[in-house]
């Protein structure tokens, strides 16, 4: 007897079907137009293939490509897939590993055959042309599957050492799936372990919407002890146009790129001699001056208090607070003072005698800042306190992590902790939401607003992960963030693992998002490290401990204003506000008392006497992204005026010195002084 089974669409109606039907049946039955625009289903939640069979009653819902999220995760999966079949065609005896999506497209990781070098740029004309000859195949993409014996026997035959050491590890028992591109065991099929989903077929992907991009090297399972392996990366897309604004904006990005701008500007250099650090200059160092003062307002305005802590703490603080467990292998501790491991897992957190003198520099400030707050009695009546402190940190990151200014060793944080009573914790969150909101108003930013929840692996109870998350919604819904407006979304198991966080995730003037403030609700802490305050019922109470920061750090949001405003500093962070150039060597002596007049209404300016053209001098401070250039020949000395052109600005100005003085100390008052 044929059993049935009820499907229950999006729309609240249901129908009913045989065992065994797939989604893509289903399409086709409301409509042709469903059935060709159908790529995959959400099954009671879960994402999967479009042709795999229905066994049970199911909430159904058919993902098209307007579920863009959806459909872009799904097509980078499979252009992952092609490339690897198309690098396979092309060079047999080539070994694959793994090669997921990304948040613009796709990798995926191989090893060339011995007969040939490893895969270089010059490769990726051909893979392409390959890869587009597979999509146009159309060939169906099959679910199967395999016991892990047969999986390590498959893998083993046909040289694929890697694959075989990964199938080897996976649970016994576990149903394991492959993916054949081709009907299984036909000429031309090709096959590759992986849980999916995929699409029906190759030819739902469009054949004119992907790109290789690069290739580098990489570590198999990312060790550098292991085989070393060619990455080859991609770009991909439901359509042309979508490739083609993602490739002009990589285009556009590379001009803005803060590394190429940083150094035509004269603003910071790097160098191997302190890999992870930055050389500021002096422009560059102007333009952090600048925002630390404008932060430091900010801060002041808000209640908190400015503290500085030490640099080095003692490893048994850092034991206490759970960081040298989590961290210690990202943490630099003084190298005379470093012991002995006898294990692997001792070299990752190793346990400190009772006896020892070991040093670490901090690679955050929290644990410092409940020292601080721990001087002293602390009252209910005291609360919240609010501490701030440009904290310089150190972070052991990779040397391939390394990214100009925006993954540094040496970085510092605008970072603020506020202990609280739980009745307050709503109300802080919300005072700081807003507080952030006007800084990132004044930067012209548009952001969205994303919580953060408990990781798998964390401490505390889960009834006070509760209370922190929930607190966390309970203050954006206050601040009327919750919404679509603001891109509002949780993210299950991105929590830090100590508390849930909110995070700010800034675009910028080309469409692509930084993640860069945050707000964490911690209860772990003060915990661990014996943090109180005496309440009203005359006990003992734990405060909770909010982290926050906004910038982030200095340098990585120096680093998205030199990529977001293309180096065109808004002129109150300009380095140099403005430069007075002289037509002709008659004008000197006026320009000298332009420029002193400037000086002495605060702007930030420099004289250009040279003998060049006007012409060569207006280009030079232009590369430069000086604001605005006062221009000054024979004329405007007898006139007392100036010529002025304005960065970005077609044609010239001409105004009474005054007048000019004016407009410059306007446009140089940072936004929070302005009325």
């Amino acid at each position: 007897m044929t059993k049935m089974i009820k499907i229950t669409l999006p729309d609240g109606s249901s129908r009913d079907v045989e065992s065994g039907t797939t989604p893509a049946q289903i399409a086709a039955e409301i409509g042709p137009g469903l059935a060709k625009a159908a790529l995959a289903a959400r099954i009671d939640g879960e994402v999967r293939d479009i042709m795999r069979p229905l066994e049970a009653d199911t909430e159904l819902a058919l993902i098209t490509s307007r579920d863009e999220a959806d459909a872009l995760e799904l097509a980078r999966h499979d252009y992952a897939h092609v490339l690897a079949e198309a690098v396979q065609a092309l060079w047999p005896g080539t070994q694959i590993t793994f090669g997921p999506a990304t948040d613009d497209g796709f990798y995926y990781d191989v090893m060339a055959p011995e007969s040939r070098a490893p895969f270089s740029m010059d490769d990726l004309p051909a893979i392409e042309e390959k890869m587009r000859e597979i999509i146009s195949a159309d060939k169906p993409l099959i679910r199967e599957a395999w016991s892990r014996a047969d999986l390590i026997k498959r893998w083993q035959d046909g040289g694929e050492a890697f694959k075989a050491e990964w199938a080897a590890e996976l649970p016994d028992g576990e149903e394991l799936t492959v993916y054949w591109s081709g009907e299984p065991g036909s000429d031309g099929a090709w096959m590759d372990m992986c849980r999916g989903p995929h699409l029906a077929s190759t030819g739902k992907l469009d054949p004119k919407a992907f790109k290789l991009t690069r290739v580098a090297g990489a570590y198999w399972r990312g060790d550098q002890k292991n085989a070393q392996l060619t990455r080859i990366y991609g770009t991909g897309w439901l359509n042309k146009k979508q490739l083609n604004a993602h490739l002009h904006m990589l285009e556009e990005a590379a001009k803005r790129d803060h590394r190429k701008l940083g150094q035509e500007m004269d603003l910071f250099h790097l160098q191997h001699e302190a890999q992870g650090s930055v050389f500021w200059h002096p422009k560059g160092y102007m333009i952090w001056r600048e925002l630390e003062a404008y932060m430091r307002r900010k801060m002041d305005g808000a209640g908190y208090n400015e503290i500085k802590t030490p640099q080095l703490m003692d490893v048994r603080q850092w034991t206490q607070s759970g960081h040298w467990g989590k961290y210690a292998e990202n943490m630099f501790a003084v190298p005379d003072m470093v012991p002995d491991v006898e294990s692997e897992e001792e070299a990752v957190a190793p346990k400190v005698a009772d006896d020892a003198d070991w040093m670490a520099i901090k690679p955050m400030n929290c644990p410092a800042h409940v020292l601080v707050f721990k001087q002293g009695i602390k009252s209910y009546r005291d609360l919240p306190v609010r501490l701030g402190e440009m904290g310089c940190c150190h972070r052991n990151e990779p040397h391939g992590a390394l990214h100009g200014l925006m993954r540094v060793r040496q970085f510092t944080q605008d970072d603020a902790h506020i202990f609280c009573t739980e009745d307050q914790v709503v109300d802080e969150v919300r005072a700081f939401c807003r507080l952030a909101d006007s800084v990132y108003q004044d930067f012209g930013f548009t952001y969205h607003v994303k919580l953060a929840l408990r990781p798998e692996q964390r401490f505390g109870s889960e009834e006070d992960w509760d209370k922190a998350e929930q607190e966390l919604r309970d203050a954006v819904a206050e601040a009327g963030m919750d919404n679509d407006d603001y891109g509002w979304e949780e993210l299950p198991g991105e929590g830090a693992f100590y508390a849930p966080k909110l995070e700010w995730h800034l675009t910028d003037a080309i469409g692509r998002t930084w993640q860069v403030g945050t707000i964490q609700g911690d209860r772990v802490l003060p915990e661990r490290l014996d943090a109180s305050y005496v309440g009203e019922d005359g006990g003992r109470h734990r405060p909770v401990m909010l982290h926050r920061a906004i910038f982030g750090s200095y340098e990585r949001f120096i680093g998205i204003l030199i990529e977001h405003f293309a180096g065109r500093m808004p002129c109150w962070l300009a380095p140099v506000q403005a430069v007075v150039a002289t037509i002709t060597s008659e004008a000197d002596g006026y320009a000298g008392e332009v420029e002193a007049k400037l000086k002495a209404a605060g702007i930030r300016v420099e004289a250009d006497l040279r003998n060049e053209k006007i012409n060569f001098k207006v280009r030079e401070h232009s590369l430069a992204k000086v604001p605005h250039l006062l221009v000054v020949g024979g004329r405007e000395a007898e006139e007392g005026t100036v010529a002025i052109r304005t960065l970005g600005s077609q044609g010239q100005r001409i105004m009474p010195v005054e007048e000019a003085i004016a407009m410059l100390k306007d446009e140089a008052t940072p936004p929070d002084l302005r009325n």
